[in-house]
């Protein structure tokens, strides 16, 4: 028998006046917290329509999306139609879009890494990609989307680099050793002789086999979409493995080597990365016999992620992975070929721009080389991954680019054509749409690594006058600069800062720093001012660099 599942809710409280009790001997603290982070969020140099984005999908942690097992852990839907959830549960593939759970509500991301190496993990390394309800008939019962044994390539790859976010992100280095011998060996079942997709057979760093994916397909061979996760991946396992003195770690660095010049100089054809397949005569995979090809490819297809490691890496301080003029040169692809005015725009798959709308597509092929059955989706237009194309733009440099993209889609959603809360796709208040938390780091330069305590700022924007919201492991607050000062202050909390990152021109100026009006001793370098002894910040407190 499985055990009978309930809200964490229902184990907080034996009844509805037991909550009412609760509200009303804690209301005053509960308004103010509320209000002071709804305050800082909105009190903000960022456009309004970043604002937008970025508030109006933090709401689908409070809908039926989301919600708390028994003991607290994080699960979710994709999305949720009007009598259920839509297609089960805390998938790999989708939530590895979701960057405003790990900013916000860092231990709920954790208890999600947590249960999935629980109940989703074969002893061969395989993971399944959807988790059932309760979890324990995950590996029992199986659903139609599911499959008995499936696993996704990009899911199983972006949880790895997830991880490594979230031990920067809480500073948290136990709770990584704890998962670590899980993680590790999700990444090294790309190599397994027991993975049945073949995905790296010849330990190059780069995936050829059956890869299942985000687009409900399987995708083969060398495709720079899936093994640039796989990179992220390798990438983010040798930075653990080399923090918990794990032998193997170099040799996570060797693959990645190997599969990074793959990547760069054999899947870009001089203005995009793609997918180097012969899909009409490479008889290692299925051949339509009918079509005379494999179906659902992207082949030489403009896909919008293409790069989406690049958008993790650059996020979590993890480095290139895609060569930087590359990288830019593909982006500009995308702008040019995928973001596109819908009225003569040929879908005919799900609507999600029409008329004079504008959005970016999926994929294209501009060479006019499309497989008669191409990848699933590809006309359509999907925001979680419209926000980390238009977050990629800004990271490289591009953005008014990145800007344009974003104003498109909250154009879509403006409360007139669409409701401004839901941005939908498979399901109403979709996971994915949660990339857009992704644009509040992106456009203020923030880095952080509570492993050595530390986090910085060097805004994209108003650099001259700026102001955003911030939230860290354990903190949050509002950071603020201008031409010679910056002000950090923490409004809940606590964190802990060794040095504090800003951009160069502010830390040359730097003559004296602050807490509370009282100085504190640093040495500038060139990004950071750092801290002759352990920076303690607690709510209220105000760092001020003069």
């Amino acid at each position: 028998m499985f055990p009978k599942w309930k809200n964490y809710y229902a184990n907080l409280y034996s009844s509805s006046p037991d909550v009412a009790d609760y509200i009303w001997n804690n209301f005053d603290r509960l308004y103010e917290e509320t209000a002071k982070f709804r305050d800082l969020l909105f009190e903000t140099t960022l456009p309004d329509y970043v604002l937008d984005a970025v508030s109006a999908n933090i709401s689908i942690l409070k809908t039926p999306t989301c919600l708390r097992l028994p003991d607290g852990t994080l699960y979710g839907f994709e999305g949720c139609h009007a009598h259920s959830g839509s297609c089960e549960g805390s998938c790999t593939h989708v939530w590895n879009y979701d960057q405003a759970t790990p900013f916000l509500f860092p231990a709920l991301a954790r208890s999600m890494h947590d249960i999935y190496y629980k109940y989703n993990q074969y002893e061969s390394g395989k993971m399944l990609f959807r988790m059932m309800m309760p979890p324990e008939k995950t590996k029992i019962i199986f659903s139609k989307n599911n499959g008995p044994t499936r696993a996704a390539a990009d899911g199983q790859m972006g949880e790895i680099m997830r991880i490594y976010r979230e031990w920067k992100i809480s500073g948290d280095s136990e709770w990584l050793k704890e998962i670590w011998p899980k993680a590790k060996k999700a990444l090294q079942y790309a190599w397994s002789s027991e993975n049945e997709y073949h995905w790296d057979e010849n330990c190059d760093g780069i995936m050829e086999g059956a890869q299942h994916n985000t687009l409900d397909v399987e995708l083969f061979g060398p495709n720079a979409f899936i093994s640039g996760m796989y990179q992220g991946a390798l990438l983010a396992a040798y930075e653990m493995g080399k923090a918990l003195g794990d032998p193997d770690h170099e040799k996570y660095l060797e693959i990645f080597n190997k599969g990074n010049r793959i990547l760069n100089d054999r899947l870009f054809n001089g203005e995009y990365y793609y997918q180097a397949i012969d899909f009409r005569n490479d008889d290692r995979f299925p051949i339509d016999q009918e079509l005379g090809e494999i179906k659902n490819q992207i082949a030489e297809g403009c896909f919008i992620d293409q790069t989406l490691a690049q958008w993790h890496a650059s996020l979590y301080g993890l480095g290139r992975i895609f060569d930087a003029d590359k990288h830019q040169t593909a982006l500009k692809s995308i702008y040019r070929y995928n973001f596109i005015n819908h009225r003569n725009h040929v879908n005919p798959c799900r609507i999600y721009a029409l008329n004079d709308e504008w959005g970016v597509v999926l994929c294209t092929w501009p060479k006019g080389n499309s497989p008669k059955i191409p990848a699933p989706y590809s006309t359509e237009c999907w925001t979680g991954m419209e926000y980390d194309y238009a977050c990629r733009l800004i990271q490289e440099g591009m953005v008014e680019k990145g800007l344009e993209v974003v104003k498109a889609v909250r154009d879509r959603f403006d409360g007139k054509k669409r409701n401004p809360w839901s941005e939908f796709e498979a399901g109403n208040n979709y996971a994915r749409s949660m990339a857009s938390y992704s644009l509040l780091p992106a456009l203020s330069g923030f880095r952080f690594d509570m492993t050595k305590g530390f986090i910085g700022f060097d805004p994209r924007i108003n650099q001259e006058s700026f102001k955003c919201f911030w939230s860290c492991g354990s903190a949050w607050g509002q950071y603020c600069q201008d031409e010679s000062s910056a002000r950090l202050e923490v409004c809940y909390g606590r964190i802990v800062l060794n040095s504090l990152g800003l951009p160069p021109m502010l830390v040359k100026k730097a003559t004296e720093v602050k807490i509370n009006g009282k100085k504190v001793e640093f040495i500038p370098r060139e990004d950071r001012l750092e801290f002759g002894n352990h920076v303690y910040l607690e709510k209220g407190d105000i760092l001020k660099v003069n």
